[in-house]
């Protein structure tokens, strides 16, 4: 029996639609405001828009042209491909503090991946017009972008390496080490909320399987097991234990 089409009623506005100024609570989420002179914050401030996306939403979706640069607040979200192409592929998660879609705007492209929730999630963003306009005016900022394209470079570099590999207990500890990313995520500091099931989307493995690898993890003292998410006792020594493996 085919199911009836949603009530229009019911669906929820776009992103866009929904926006709202942020709380002084989460200005204070936003890990380079701080950069930034009086003139600039004041413009910036004017500027930002936070909205609560739900799975099911699109922060990004392929063939939209970039007109945001985006930071996560609170919640998860996953970078993806277009599953409806070929085989589903999830690049990274996007855990809070992190601010992405940088490269693209700086190339005024449309997007080649997908950004949605995981979980409701707070979502963050400047319109391109400021974002261009804080990299031609403040070089605090410009050396904010160029280490952030710099790091996420090395990370992208190093996950391509790492995934040629068949080991699911290294692709779990290379996703965890990638998601505690001080500079890409200073969101997170050393615990992350995140459930095992969500890490298996990451990942790409069954919550079993997730569940499996994370206790060996915790065996060698790297991470703990905690309600809720997942605490690094030791990240260079989690590092370490993804490249020895790969």
């Amino acid at each position: 029996m085919s199911s009836l089409p949603a009530d229009p009623a019911h669906r929820p506005a776009p992103l866009r639609q929904r926006a709202r100024a942020p709380s002084p609570a989460e200005l204070e989420m936003i890990p380079w405001l701080g950069l930034l002179d009086a003139t600039e914050r004041t413009r910036v401030i004017g500027a930002l828009q936070v909205v609560e996306a739900d799975p099911g939403d699109f922060v990004c979706k392929i063939g939209r042209q970039a007109n945001y640069w985006f930071g996560v607040l609170d919640g998860l979200l996953k970078m993806s491909n277009d599953s409806s192409l070929g085989f589903a592929i999830t690049f990274t998660g996007v855990p809070p503090g992190a601010w992405f879609g940088e490269g693209t705007l700086l190339k005024r492209e449309v997007y080649r991946y997908n950004i949605e929730p995981l979980r409701k999630s707070v979502v963050a963003g400047i319109d391109i017009d400021t974002f261009e306009w804080l990299l031609e005016r403040s070089i605090p900022f410009n050396r904010y972008v160029m280490n952030q394209l710099n790091e996420r470079l090395g990370q992208f570099i190093a996950a391509r390496e790492i995934d040629r590999l068949d080991d699911p207990d290294t692709r779990v500890a290379r996703n965890l080490a990638a998601l505690f990313h001080p500079v890409l995520y200073p969101g997170v500091g050393t615990l992350l909320r995140i459930t095992q099931q969500e890490l298996g989307y990451l990942v790409g493995l069954s919550r079993q399987r997730v569940n499996e690898a994370l206790r060996s993890l915790q065996a060698e003292g790297l991470i703990a097991i905690e309600y809720g998410g997942v605490r690094v006792l030791d990240l260079p020594a989690l590092r370490r234990h993804v490249h020895r493996n790969a």
